[in-house]
Order: C-alpha cells, then sequence, then structure tokens
C-alpha cells in the first residue's frame, strides 16, 4: 500500500495533510519502510511512505478509519491501520508542531507579565448591586471536559487547541465546587439543582426539597419543600427565565420551580398511583401552576404537556412522540390561561416562529421543541430545532425589557448525556455551543450590572491522555500503542461506559472502526450500558458584580447565596438599604462600610 502525503502551511506553522492510498496487490509480508518521515513538514512537497502489507482494494463501501479527524482536515482512508504508522507520523508531529514565536522565551514573560497586570486590576472589586443574574449549567462539564472542549474549540478554527480560551476561561473569578449530595458521595443531577438553585443540600433523585424527603415517598414531601433564586427574583420583581437542551421538566430545570419527591416524575404518567393518591403532582403540571408567571421557557419535553396517545405536531407517526398525561389536560392551553389578556404571549414549536418572534414585544414566550430531549448539536435541525446561543439571545431580549432587571438559567444539558452514551463527540460540541452561548449573553450585558456564573452540577468518568503531541485532534489517537496487548487507542476513553468491546477475546482494535464519527463511543475500562457521573469538585467561572465572593472551595448549596446576595434578592438583604424605593438599585456599590468590614474578614 502506498501512502502519499501533500503538505501545506496552516496556521501557527502547523501542517495541513492530506492523505490518499493506493491497495496495491496483496502480498504475505509486513513491513514498513519510510522515506524522510519527518520532511512532510517542508512546504511545497510531496513525499511517500510505503507501507508493504495484506490488503484488498478499497471501495466505494469500504469503512473509514481516521489517523486524524475531519475537523483538522486530516483523513486517511483505508481498511486498516498500521499501529507502526501512527507511531511514524506522531513522532513527526511531536517535532513539527511547534509554532515559532513559543520557541522565544519572551513570548512566555511577555505573556505571564499581561496576565500579572490584568490580575493587579482586580484589587478594585466590583461591588456593584448585580441588577441581572445569568446562571450558564453545564450538566456534566467537569474539569476534564472544560479542557477538552477548549482544545476542540481551537481545532475547530483550525488551531492546534491547547492555547484556545473559552469564554468562560475569560472570567476573572474562578472556584471550585463539592457536588456530593446528602445520601451520596457521586451525585446526580436532581440533588445538586437543588443546591445550586435553591442553597440547600438534599438527597440524590430529588427536586426542590430538603435531605428530609426521600426519593419516590410522595408523603416525605409536604413540609420540606425548599424554593430557589428563581422564586426569590421573581418576588423581587425581577423577569425570570429557563432555556435548556434537554426537557425544560428534566433535574435541572424542574428545581427551579418544583418540589418533588422524584425527578422522573415528569408528568403523571411517571407517577406510581400511590403517590397520585396521596396528592403529588407532576413536574410539568407544576411547571405551568408553581410560578404560574415565568417570562421565558425553552427547551424539549412537548409530549408532557398534552393528554395520553395524542399526536405530535412535529412527528406525527411517532408513537415514542405522543402525549403522555393520564389526566387529559392540555398544559399549553392551562399555561395561555394564566397570562393577562393584555399581555403579549406566545407558544413555539419550531425554530422558524421563535425566530420570526419580535423579542421586544414578547411578554411571555413558551417554546417547546422537541417532544423529549432536544437534538444534539451536531444532529440539530437548523429548521426545526434553535441552538442554544439563538434561544440564550431571544431569552434575553424579552427579559431585559424589565428594568428591575432578570434572572436567567442557561442549561447545556446534553453535555451530560453525550457522556452517559459513550458518544464525547457529542458532548464535547455540546460544550462548545454552551460557550458559544456565553459568548452570546456577554455581548448584550454589562459587566457593570450582570452577574454571570458558569458551572456544572457533577462530572463524568471521562478523560483523555496518552502523550498526545501539541495540536492531536482532540478525538484522535495516542501515539503510541498499548506495551501490553499492541493496539492502538484514542486518547479519549471512559472509566465505565458502553465502550468497553471485546473482539474474539481481546480489546476492540480502534484502528478497525470509524472511531471520528460523531456517535463513536469510546472505549471503557468498565462495561455499563449508561456512563457514570464523577465525584470530583468542579469548577466556578464568575465575572461581574460580587463574583469574587465565588473563590476557593465551596459547598456547592452556597452558589446561590452568592448570586442572591449580590442581586439583593432572597432573604440576606440587610446591605442593601440604600436601595431605591422603586426596587431598582442604584449603580455603583451598595455596600456600606460595616458589609465591606464585615466581608473582609469572612472572605
Amino acid at each position: 500500500m502506498r501512502l502519499h502525503l501533500r503538505s501545506g502551511k496552516e496556521l501557527l506553522g502547523n501542517v495541513k495533510l492530506t492523505y490518499t492510498t493506493v491497495c496495491h496487490q496483496a502480498s504475505s509480508t509486513n513491513s514498513l519502510q519510510i522515506l524522510h518521515p519527518c520532511a512532510y513538514s517542508r512546504p511545497g512537497l510531496e513525499h511517500q511512505l510505503t507501507l508493504i502489507s495484506s490488503c484488498q482494494p478499497i471501495s466505494s463501501h469500504s469503512r473509514r478509519s481516521y489517523l486524524w479527524t475531519p475537523e483538522r482536515k486530516q483523513v486517511l482512508e483505508q481498511t486498516m491501520i498500521s499501529p507502526f504508522l501512527v507511531l511514524a507520523i506522531g513522532t513527526c508531529l511531536t517535532h513539527s508542531l511547534v509554532p515559532e514565536k513559543e520557541k522565544d522565551p519572551k513570548y512566555w514573560r511577555d505573556q505571564a507579565q499581561q496576565t500579572l497586570r490584568n490580575a493587579l486590576k482586580l484589587q478594585k472589586l466590583n461591588t456593584n448591586v448585580a441588577k441581572n443574574i445569568i446562571m450558564f449549567l453545564g450538566d456534566g462539564m467537569g474539569v476534564s471536559t472544560v479542557t477538552a472542549a477548549r482544545i476542540l474549540k481551537g481545532q475547530l478554527h483550525n488551531n492546534p487547541g491547547e492555547e484556545t480560551k473559552l469564554e468562560m476561561d475569560e472570567f476573572p473569578h474562578v472556584a471550585l465546587s463539592k457536588t456530593y449530595n446528602t445520601n451520596a458521595q457521586v451525585p446526580d443531577s436532581a440533588g445538586t439543582a437543588t443546591a445550586y438553585l435553591c442553597g440547600v443540600k438534599a438527597n440524590e433523585g430529588t427536586v426542590g426539597v430538603s435531605a428530609a424527603t426521600q426519593r419516590s415517598q410522595c408523603n416525605t414531601t409536604r413540609g420540606n419543600e425548599v424554593t430557589s433564586i428563581l422564586r426569590w427574583a421573581k418576588d423581587a420583581g425581577k423577569s425570570v427565565g429557563i432555556v435548556t437542551t434537554t426537557r425544560v421538566n428534566h433535574a435541572t430545570p424542574s428545581a427551579a420551580y418544583a418540589h418533588s419527591a422524584n425527578r422522573d416524575w415528569y408528568s403523571d404518567n411517571e407517577m406510581p398511583p400511590e403517590a397520585l393518591s396521596q396528592g403529588c403532582k407532576d413536574i410539568a403540571y407544576q411547571l405551568m401552576h408553581n410560578i404560574k408567571d415565568i417570562e421565558v421557557i425553552m427547551g424539549g419535553g412537548r409530549k408532557y404537556m398534552f393528554p395520553k396517545n395524542s399526536t405530535d405536531v412535529e412527528y406525527e407517526l411517532d408513537d415514542k412522540a405522543r402525549g403522555t398525561r393520564l389526566d387529559s389536560l392540555n398544559l399549553i392551553d392551562v399555561w395561555r390561561s394564566f397570562k393577562p389578556r393584555h399581555k403579549h404571549s406566545h407558544y413555539v414549536w419550531n425554530r422558524t416562529e421563535l425566530l420570526a418572534l419580535s423579542p421586544y414585544t414578547v411578554d411571555y414566550l413558551l417554546g417547546l421543541f422537541e417532544p423529549g430531549d432536544m437534538q444534539y448539536e451536531l444532529n440539530r435541525n437548523n429548521v426545526t430545532d434553535p441552538s442554544l446561543s439563538e434561544m440564550v439571545e431571544v431569552a434575553i431580549k424579552i427579559l431585559a425589557k424589565n428594568p428591575k432587571g432578570f434572572f436567567l438559567l442557561v442549561e447545556g444539558g446534553r453535555i451530560d448525556h453525550g457522556h452517559h452514551e459513550g458518544k464525547a463527540k457529542q458532548a464535547l460540541h455540546e460544550a462548545v455551543e454552551m460557550d458559544q452561548a456565553i459568548g452570546q449573553a456577554g455581548t448584550m450585558t454589562s459587566l457593570e450590572d450582570t452577574l454571570t456564573v458558569v458551572t456544572a452540577d457533577h462530572s463524568h468518568v471521562f478523560t483523555f491522555g496518552g502523550y498526545t503531541p501539541r495540536g492531536n485532534s482532540i478525538f484522535g489517537l495516542a501515539p503510541t500503542v498499548s506495551d501490553t496487548d499492541k493496539k492502538p487507542f484514542t486518547s479519549i476513553l471512559y472509566g465505565n461506559g458502553p465502550g468497553y468491546k471485546v473482539v474474539d477475546g481481546e480489546r476492540e482494535n480502534v484502528s478497525m472502526v470509524d472511531y471520528a464519527h460523531n456517535n463513536y463511543q469510546a472505549q471503557s475500562a468498565v462495561p455499563l450500558r449508561h456512563e457514570t457521573h464523577g465525584g470530583e469538585d468542579v469548577a466556578v467561572f464568575a465575572k461581574g458584580p460580587m463574583a469574587h465572593l465565588l473563590h476557593g472551595v465551596h459547598e456547592q448549596n452556597y452558589i446561590p447565596h452568592v448570586m442572591a446576595y449580590a442581586a439583593c434578592i432572597g432573604a440576606n438583604r440587610d446591605h442593601c438599604a440604600s436601595a431605591s424605593s422603586a426596587g431598582a438599585p442604584p449603580a455603583g456599590s451598595l455596600l456600606s462600610p460595616l458589609a465591606l468590614l464585615a466581608l473582609s474578614i469572612l472572605f
């Protein structure tokens, strides 16, 4: 087999490789001849690697295999990749991917000095009141996911990736959050949502209730309800909104408005008869009844709003998309009935309808774009499904009309789903899209009056390693084969999950599969149908008024207390005595000298 490598310049001195293969007549020998293996980095030259191996002519139906994924525009079409070929090219990359400017110590010293100057500016604290609060929650976005998403973002722009900055990387204040639930070392998304929205740690699987409520036991709910920062903001006269890529009645958003002993009680169809007889309500019902005047609700979950077996507006022939409600309620009609007649309320179910709205004339918006969760960003239909960035833009335009400000919860919820399925490419593209939404929000708000917090509820057993060279595709192979089973492996791996595969009694050879595919399931150490959460701390990024109060290592339930303090809502408002009688805080600091003294002691 003859492998031609054509080289050309790429940004920062990297090389762009185009691979083609020609398969000759089969040979029984297996040897490798490399001519000038590193010379491909020289522009304008074409060199040849010759591999003699048994092979078959490549037809249009052959399975593709990739050395480096299409994001790097480096594609190798063949039936099998030789591990030695991977090693040879990987070795060359190690020596060719260092940008010239980074070889000069002055580059790194200047960069560090500029970072230092920026850090010194932070000595002047932003103690303004937060008129607006935006919370971005990357479900399952642990630190390893943040790092991998950063690299992917850069590589999508034809850069090596490691030096790229996510929007959240630019936030000046960073903390760590301890994610455990009251009864779980490794948490779930419901108990954690109760912590970072309601300020109280709770049991796994429960939302909007204290740890006195036991999962699935309806009769332990009453009297143990806890309210969220969304409710505190609404009570203070602010507009509020929820935007998610999951169902709007999924774990994360539901903790903002519901009180449920079980996160899975999406509609009454999913509830046991005992819970119904004891008076517990499903989460979709609570969305419409508990806080009737939520200005913006967008995400998936359409089927939970309609009577059992009613046909979905988009998937008419799909039985799984049909309505689920046993009480025969049409919750869209219920939602409409609660809105004042003189207000402009809109229900939309597709992207075209959403973008046709004039947000500045919309008072209430309900957008349900899928029967269940929204599609992955890589699979998204540009006609029917809006992106997270588009939903955030519309939400802020609607909410920002309130002179008292707003609270907006934004969830990149399908990061978590991608990881559970072992589909790292789906998960990381979801994270990159959420980063895009963070940037969008930043352009529409001001650091002077908007506190923005980005965090995760928990991590995943997701990792990447293998001593990959600079600029290696985040979805690519490690530069060496295993020293145990002599097979190649991808840099990305999971501790457990559905990617565990054994072929003929041995670990699957990843060079025989298309590991650049959107739905490729990365190999895992332990076989599970669904990959699990991780238990380590997650990062908290903050900017805007009082962002400096998020620092160090904190319990997860500390987060909403900081947001409420910054916005002068909720219970702790003693420091806000100078707020105007109209309810809108004046510009500048609201902290009295005594409050500043107290903060200096506490923090």
